[in-house]
């Protein structure tokens, strides 16, 4: 311990730390020794051939979700994927403050009500829409978990599902691990266009239309106040459900956004999705579904069957968070800090990339970047990751075929505006088209 210059507190600590990772066991009364090697008998492999029989062809594809939820392994990658704020742009302090108070109540570790704290509950709904009853609104752990729950209590397996083209990749991810079949409704930067939805209805039968309204996810397109009567219109004609994903109510860059699709729906027709979790941090996994009628009892009774509750330690947190000043003086300089990043990005990419066409968005974490025709979106992301940056591209956004090249590149998870700069350079030096 002296060669090391380490106290004894150090080391208990280090064998500790060691002992949960299971590198060493501790035997009482003997010593610590190093522990055995977890490992079949050299000669004797596993067999798992059996299961590629027993498993089918049931695959769950997450393909296009790891570069927006991993961190870059090297310290010099920057990631224009990630789909998390930076840590410099997180609540920190109040992060902390809201965890430390939830801990403190006397109740922190009771068992919450399964639909979630009403308190909680309440401020969801209030958020959403003026009038939405609390008791229609369903805790749930983040906005994936949210997805997975709503597809599989609207759209039976086999059956389509209808969505904006380009879309979210874990949107789709979900719905196909669901037995779904995504059907792509074409978009443009006014949202998913009305015409086309109401042929996806008539042609495929199809009971549910999933959309983002606003901020979309990976266009930044906000639907056009013309267009949403009549998404809602052409729902109501086909006897079906819209589900509105609104992950990024809380990341407006300039203007409040528009109302949710909701606030308009008085036939229970819109089940809405929202989370805190992109305002926050990663690790604040607390969404919420807004539901009314009969899919409202479903949705209580899938979140039964699938984990029971939210913990409400995590719950608790959250209703801190959001219910103290600290929480709207947060959004302020989040919405300025995200507007100021896209602008940066953008005007490096024109500078920089100027075959590149981008659209500064009035929200959201990302640029949609169309590249040159003809240019390759998956050689691109390859020759800009071994260039030391992350990005993610088009292909996985479209349920089928894309109808040309690109890249999403969020703006959200550098470190700083000057890496923002930095990304493009490197994105320009390793691609053919600039």
């Amino acid at each position: 311990m002296q060669a090391r210059h380490v106290s004894p507190l150090t080391v208990s600590r280090a064998l500790a730390d060691l002992s949960r990772e299971g590198v060493l066991v501790t035997r009482p009364g003997a010593g610590t020794y190093t522990a055995e090697p977890q490992h079949r008998q050299a000669g004797h492999p596993a067999d798992y051939w059996w299961q590629t029989v027993a498993l089918a062809d049931r695959a769950v594809d997450a393909a296009g979700l790891s570069p927006m939820a991993d961190p870059p392994q090297a310290d010099d990658v920057i990631s224009l994927a990630a789909g998390y704020l930076h840590p410099s742009l997180m609540p920190q302090a109040a992060l902390r403050a809201a965890l430390a108070r939830a801990a403190r109540l006397p109740d922190a570790w009771d068992r919450p009500p399964t639909a979630g704290l009403p308190g909680l509950r309440s401020w969801f709904g209030q958020a959403a829409a003026p009038g939405v009853d609390a008791r229609d609104v369903l805790i749930t752990s983040g906005g994936q978990s949210a997805l997975s729950a709503v597809f599989r209590a609207l759209v039976p397996a086999g059956a389509p599902l209808l969505v904006e083209s380009p879309t979210y990749p874990g949107a789709l991810a979900v719905a196909r691990a669901a037995g779904l079949r995504p059907v792509p409704v074409p978009a443009d930067r006014d949202g998913v266009i009305p015409a086309h939805l109401a042929e996806a209805f008539g042609r495929t039968g199809a009971q549910a239309l999933y959309c983002q309204p606003t901020y979309h996810n990976p266009t930044g397109a906000v639907l056009a106040a013309t267009r949403r009567p009549e998404v809602l219109s052409a729902a109501a004609s086909a006897r079906a459900f819209v589900i509105e994903d609104d992950f990024a109510r809380w990341l407006p860059h300039a203007a409040q956004p528009p109302p949710p699709l909701l606030g308009s729906d008085n036939d229970g027709r819109v089940v809405y999705l929202t989370s805190l979790t992109k305002a926050a941090s990663p690790s604040l996994r607390i969404g919420a579904v807004i539901a009314r009628g009969p899919v409202a009892d479903r949705l209580r009774a899938l979140r039964a069957v699938d984990d029971l509750f939210v913990a409400r330690p995590l719950q608790e947190a959250a209703l801190e968070l959001v219910s103290r000043p600290a929480w709207p003086r947060h959004l302020r300089t989040l919405s300025q800090a995200l507007g100021s990043r896209a602008a940066t990005l953008a005007s490096a990419i024109t500078r920089l990339l100027p075959d590149v066409d981008v659209q500064l968005p009035r929200g959201g974490m990302h640029l949609w970047a169309r590249l040159p025709a003809g240019t390759d979106d998956v050689a691109t992301a390859e020759a800009a990751r071994v260039a030391g940056v992350v990005v993610m591209p088009g292909r996985p956004f479209f349920p089928a075929e894309p109808p040309g090249p690109y890249l999403r590149l969020a703006f959200c998870g550098a470190a700083s505006e000057a890496e923002l700069v930095t990304a493009v350079s490197r994105l320009a030096a390793a691609t053919r088209f600039s």
